[in-house]
């Protein structure tokens, strides 16, 4: 059947990626110019894996269930037979419907077989999800969890000749997720869970045969459980690998038989580079052997939409497969991504006379893409990590910084913006994160040539024994430290004219505040924060512009730009929302700004999580344009 007619077969149909656009809007998602070239494959938040043969002419295809906002659906990257540095190169997707939650692939006498929750998908790569059959009633395993991810799978467990199914599902009762550290910075709830459940295959029915033991204890990884049974140490019986909610593989040997499978204790991959790990969390991985070699390799989705391929080398140490270190599948140049949650900034990085973009995301990192020919809509360079001293910078949670516990140690949440912050003439980068701790690095290059050297935090004139801080974190901001609320963007702008940059953003309790630069002894500090903005919408004249009154968890999460939207001389307020709202400058009164809340400037859908402003002028008519960063990674452009 020719690729065309399989893909009219399914459900939806479309020859290109498309997205929720209302039809009077004509928001552009930026792409590469030079579609022969090669970038990471990926899809937006969230890459689902579904490794097949999906158009049946030999070779395997990726087709990647996504499910965020702006980027949702079931997408077809077909293979080609391109390949760039021994790796298969996929063609830019195809989108084959919309995206499906816990979907998981298995394979039963070489034939693909897509399983959801407690069902399959029949004949998927005809119909897609529009056909589920119930296997298992899923409430009897999930309804004692408070469970975020569970995996169906089909294997011959016992090697009888018959599909049982194995279930991983993650509980999340003693972990609660939010604000739960003491004073030392321990976690002071429960762990995440991961365990593993068999259901044997009785004459079609399914009985519960309770948890998978290893070590002759319930297998319990971090969340996640994502299992994968398969010989991967090539003695003939069933391995088990699984993924976790962070970024580990745990293996876990059979020192059984193929027929009564016994499993040791987990231990966690690892190779000559220490151990296996994932850049990102959240993985989605697949054991298949991706190179036909005969060897059992793992294909895994990353949480910012990228696939990679981990090989297996068909060697063991000490009784443990070893697999070479995640490469990222390629594919033909599409859309301009970094990561997710990506948060821009637009500036002439480079000095050369054109918008750059710098980027934050959710892995912490900060991104350099560059502006390639200056064009009404630029074409640009695969984005590439920013160094400090050398060192790539990532800004990282570790076990205790982020307010939502341990889970989210690989988690940042970069957000930025550039300025001549030290007044030496050269763009230096300030930067919140999920710590709350505003810091800024410092151009140390030459105009054209940046170099970037990491200067802690801004510098506040607190007074004497008033640090402020966001109620629920557990440690103490530093003499002179400004922390504030997290995630949120930080915007340096000369705001009173004086020729000192000042710092506008929320403060420790969600206010937007006026943090005034001046000179003492020489040197430039930060006045604390003033609460200078007025909401022209609140019933009295004492109420202050608060654009986040939530606590802990939810607290922070603002994108905020500054810009003359109306062209009538004054900063508006561009801030996140379901796309980007509108808070109109009214002008001044008594020394205070008044901002009046216009609503969406667009009606499109971009955020699940949230979006992020920044304005350029590409056509350079002096007017603003914005451009929107969205939770898939993509960047979304609205010319007026």
């Amino acid at each position: 059947m020719k690729l065309k007619r399989l893909i009219q077969c399914l459900f939806v149909t479309s020859s290109i990626i498309s997205y929720a656009q209302t039809p009077d809007e004509s928001l552009i998602r930026l792409e590469y110019k030079d579609t022969t070239s090669t970038k990471d494959l990926a899809v937006g938040l969230w890459a689902n894996p579904l490794p097949m043969d999906y158009d049946q002419d030999g070779d395997l295809d990726l087709v990647i269930s996504c499910t965020d906002v702006p980027f949702n659906g079931t997408f077809l990257f077909k293979n080609n037979l391109e390949v760039e540095n021994g790796q298969a190169v996929f063609d830019a997707p195809i989108k084959l419907g919309p995206g499906m939650r816990n979907v998981a692939i298995s394979y039963v006498e070489e034939e693909p077989r897509v399983l959801g929750v407690g069902l399959e998908y029949n004949n998927f790569r005809k119909y897609g999800y529009t056909r589920p059959e119930g296997l298992y009633q899923a409430s009897q395993l999930l309804d004692q969890y408070k469970e975020r991810f569970s995996d169906w799978k089909y294997v011959d467990y016992d090697n009888d000749g018959d599909m049982d199914l194995i279930v991983g599902i993650d509980d999340w009762s003693e972990y609660g997720w939010d604000n739960a550290f003491n004073d030392k910075g321990e976690w002071t709830n429960g762990d995440l869970r991961g365990y593993l459940y068999l259901l044997t295959n009785d004459n079609g029915n399914y009985i519960n045969s309770g948890k998978i033991l290893a070590d002759n204890k319930p297998i319990d990884v971090y969340g996640n459980t994502t299992p994968n049974m398969a010989d991967f140490d090539g003695d003939g019986d069933l391995d088990l690998i699984c993924g976790e909610f962070v970024d580990r593989f745990t293996y876990f040997e059979n020192i059984g038989s193929r027929e009564k499978p016994v499993y040791s204790k987990g231990r966690f991959l690892e190779n000559e580079d220490g151990l296996l790990k994932m850049d990102l969390e959240m993985m989605r991985p697949v054991a298949i052997d991706w190179n036909k070699d005969s060897k059992i390799d793992l294909i895994v989705g990353d949480e910012d939409g990228r696939v990679v391929f981990i090989e297996n080398t068909g060697q063991t140490t000490d009784n443990m497969p070893v697999f070479k270190s995640p490469i990222y599948i390629k594919q033909k140049s599409q859309f301009l991504k970094f990561g997710a949650l990506v948060t821009p900034f637009s500036v002439d990085w480079d000095e050369d006379g054109d918008e750059d973009l710098i980027c934050g995301n959710s892995a912490g990192y900060i991104g350099f893409i560059e502006n390639l020919d200056g064009g009404d809509t630029p074409d640009w360079k695969e984005p590439v990590y920013l160094k400090a001293d050398g060192e790539i910078i990532r800004v990282l949670a570790g076990e205790s910084g982020s307010i939502q516990g341990p889970a989210e140690r690989k988690w940042g949440y970069t957000t930025l913006s550039v300025a001549d912050w030290d007044g030496d003439g050269l763009k230096d980068i300030v930067l919140n994160s999920i710590f709350g701790k505003v810091e800024w690095y410092k151009n140390s290059g030459t105009k054209g040539a940046p170099k970037l050297t990491k200067m802690g935090g801004v510098k506040v004139d607190w007074k004497k024994n008033h640090l402020p801080k966001p109620e629920w974190n557990w440690w103490n901001p530093e003499k002179d430290e400004l922390v504030t609320q997290w995630r949120t963007t930080p915007c340096a702008i000369d705001w009173n004219k004086d020729g000192l940059m000042d710092l506008v953003m929320l403060d420790h309790e969600g206010y937007l505040a006026f943090f005034e630069r001046f000179k003492k002894r020489g040197k430039l500090y930060l006045k604390p924060g003033q609460r200078i903005f007025k909401n022209a919408d609140a019933a009295h004249n004492n109420n202050w512009l608060r654009l986040n009154e939530r606590e802990a968890g939810g607290s922070g999460r603002r994108k905020i730009a500054f810009a003359d939207w109306d062209g009538d001389g004054d900063l508006d307020l561009l801030a996140n929302s379901t796309n980007i709202e509108w808070y109109e400058n009214l002008g001044e009164k008594e020394g205070n700004t008044i901002f009046k809340h216009k609503g969406n400037i667009v009606n499109t859908k971009l955020a699940g999580h949230t979006t992020s402003p920044t304005v350029v002028d590409w056509d350079k008519d002096g007017k603003p344009n914005l451009l929107i960063g969205a939770e898939d990674g993509h960047f979304y452009y609205l010319k007026e």
